[in-house]
């Protein structure tokens, strides 16, 4: 069997896999499924876009390649601006909509607004830069070999080690940090917490921040690996909430894990029986999940 489904997956997975932290961060803190998490990929990947053309016209539009890479410093320097404008659009969302539906409306009717902020945002993404599919690069790459008969681009690899990073960081920074530990205590009891003297109000904003700046990676992800379009983030919504729950709502290492097992077996499905088959390998691993582990594979650990 051709073993290259491998990195394919592991790649889809990092993608899906760091928005599915997102999404267990979000439920385990504020207590909601939030359905406009996907169009954060989408706006990441957009405002990466812009800033880096931005940096490039400054720079005299000649700029070139990190070799071995497709991409150069203006993407890396975008990469940054765009994490933390997405974390700012995901604080924003948060202040003009669900701050206030928290204090007044229940948990089904914030779900339902989270539906129509994530219409809105992908309708306003589509209206400012159309529906034509983008790219950060045109540049081609030769994949290189990596032993039983596996290819990776340069690109794809050192995205995947910058997954491990990230990752990494966050849990050492729920695990390590007084900041992580007032994360976890709003996750268990909120109100506990408050009187503990923990500002939950700031916990929330930095839960948004968070969630948000991973979105955005995931997003230039997709767009280095594929394209960038208005409907990345929705194509990818089912996989990210399939991933949080199979690796255990309010787990990061459960998160990316889930997000790995989603992305191998739809690289396997494509290789096996077929692309069209793809969209179901979701479905089909968030039912057995709920039926056999409703808790996930790491439980409510984090």
């Amino acid at each position: 069997m051709n073993l290259q489904f491998v990195v394919d997956g592991l790649l889809t997975g990092s993608i899906i896999g760091l928005g599915a932290i997102g999404v267990t961060l979000t439920y385990s803190i504020l207590r909601f499924s939030n359905f406009a998490h996907g169009e954060f990929i989408a706006w990441g990947a957009y405002a990466a876009l812009a800033a880096s053309t931005l940096l490039g016209w400054m720079a005299g539009g000649n700029v070139a390649a990190i070799a071995p890479f497709s991409f150069g410093w203006t993407l890396i320097a975008a990469t940054v601006i765009a994490v933390l404008l997405t974390g700012l659009l995901a604080l924003a969302l948060d202040y003009l909509l669900f701050r206030r539906l928290r204090r007044r409306a229940n948990t089904i009717t914030a779900v339902m607004a989270s539906f129509g902020a994530s219409m809105a945002l992908r309708s306003l993404l589509e209206f400012i830069f159309t529906s034509s599919p983008t790219y950060f690069s045109k540049k081609l790459q030769i994949a290189q070999k990596l032993g039983l008969g596996v290819r990776a681009t340069p690109d794809q690899m050192i995205l995947i080690v910058m997954t491990g990073i990230l990752v990494l960081s966050i849990h050492l920074l729920l695990t390590r940090t007084q900041t992580g530990r007032s994360m976890r205590a709003v996750s268990e009891n909120p109100d506990l917490a408050r009187v503990a003297g923990i500002d939950v109000g700031h916990i929330v904003n930095i839960t948004w921040m968070i969630g948000g700046g991973l979105a955005c990676f995931a997003g230039v992800m997709v767009g280095l690996l594929v394209q960038i379009r208005p409907y990345m983030g929705f194509d990818l919504l089912l996989p990210l909430f399939a991933a949080a729950i199979l690796g255990g709502i309010g787990s990061i290492p459960g998160a990316l894990i889930g997000g790995l097992i989603v992305g191998l077996a739809e690289a396997f499905a494509v290789q096996t029986v077929g692309a069209e088959w793809r969209a179901a390998v979701a479905f089909v691993l968030l039912i057995a999940v709920l039926l056999v582990r409703p808790a996930g594979i790491m439980g409510g650990k984090a």
